[in-house]
């Protein structure tokens, strides 16, 4: 029996216009994907969004190894569902230049990847944190950093009344090697405005990421899920990403984030199960045709969670990060101490029946 009689058998009209098109490799229509969360068996859903990743990365998992820096947690933004910053923090921190350095040079000298983003400290510029990237540069002049979300990168180039293009470019020079997903929130203005209503808008987000592509930065890109948004905000979110991808082609992986419900001002809302997790990743999988990697960021939904879901379209699971982020446990995850080895890695892809794959922060394989 193939895929294809598979996946359709016993199956409804939409079900197999759906199948019809990933199988010859047809976009699916905003429509087609809101009936995929609205209406598609998640065991189904998982079929489908096996296909797609394995029409893009075969049996590969990626992983790096990788750590993080967050600078601060002292915020100009407020935002409703963070749990991260001074505003729902019992302390507000700042890392000197010299901490930071510290933490650097703690690391093995075979980590790949640097992940720099935190809060937007009302205090600080463009021109101190190109010096954070210059003095990380000639420190480790091999290490990729991948810094600064869109929402920091408005702030502070806005700040340094320069436009996106000569900010970016400024940055690049310093050591900027590429650009996390975050900030990206959900795009609707409206659920936007409701919970984060000082963040930067939906329009400026995919400005910059376009104008990092332009340059030759590749980005990620994220979307948070779970909260008050709706399927229809989900598929309109990815759907713009879609559109950029098509004009720049410059996002290397989409990373779904589940809103975590602690200590933050929407601690009134219940988490989504498990079951939404996979359908959320599912979905992604088949709907973003034109990004090659799904990704599931395990700090967020745990250890075992992000092992089912490579049976729901994943092929990426982040990497080692070595216990040095806060976003994620500060909001009540599971992994409080967030720590993979790279053997460890290794074997919890293999117990999924999938081919581990080492990379760089470009999905070069190592």
């Amino acid at each position: 029996m193939n895929n294809e009689h598979l996946l359709t058998s016993n199956s409804s009209r939409e079900s197999r216009i759906i199948v019809g098109k990933v199988m010859s490799n047809s976009r699916l229509t905003p429509e087609e994907g809101l009936w995929l969360y609205e209406h598609g068996e998640l065991g189904w859903l998982g079929m489908v969004a096996e296909v797609v990743r394995q029409r893009h990365n075969g049996n590969q998992v990626f992983f790096i190894r990788n750590f993080h820096i967050e600078p601060t947690n002292i915020c100009v933004n407020k935002c409703r569902f963070c749990s991260f910053s001074h505003h729902f923090s019992e302390e507000q921190w700042e890392l000197s230049l010299e901490q930071i350095l510290q933490k650097v040079n703690s690391q093995a000298t075979d980590v790949q990847e640097l992940h720099i983003t935190g809060a937007v400290h009302p205090g600080r510029d463009l021109y101190y944190y190109g010096e954070i990237l210059k003095a990380i540069r000639e420190l480790r002049p091999t290490l990729h950093i991948k810094a600064y979300s869109a929402v920091e990168l408005d702030y502070m180039i806005t700040k340094a009344k320069l436009s996106f293009e000569n900010g970016l470019i400024y940055l690049k020079e310093c050591g900027l090697g590429s650009i996390p997903g975050g900030g990206a929130e959900i795009f609707e203005e409206t659920i936007r405005r409701d919970i984060a209503g000082m963040k930067s808008s939906s329009d400026t987000w995919l400005e910059i990421h376009e104008t990092a592509h332009q340059l030759g930065i590749s980005s990620n890109a994220t979307m948070l899920y779970g909260h008050v948004e709706t399927f229809t905000h989900r598929i309109d979110h990815m759907e713009r990403l879609r559109q950029l991808q098509d004009l720049t082609n410059g996002f290397n992986a989409f990373i779904p984030l589940k809103f975590k419900n602690w200590n933050n001002e929407m601690e009134g809302l219940s988490e989504v199960a498990i079951t939404e997790d996979m359908r959320n990743y599912a979905v992604s999988r088949i709907y973003l045709d034109n990004i090659r990697h799904l990704k599931a960021y395990w700090p967020a939904i745990g250890k075992q969670n992000a092992r089912i879901s490579l049976s729901f379209g994943v092929d990426d699971m982040d990497g080692t990060i070595n216990d040095s982020t806060k976003i994620y446990s500060l909001a009540g995850a599971e992994d409080q101490n967030p720590v993979f080895t790279v053997s460890e890695m290794q074997e919890f892809i293999r117990e999924a029946k999938r081919e581990p794959i080492e990379r760089d922060s470009l999905y070069n394989h190592l």
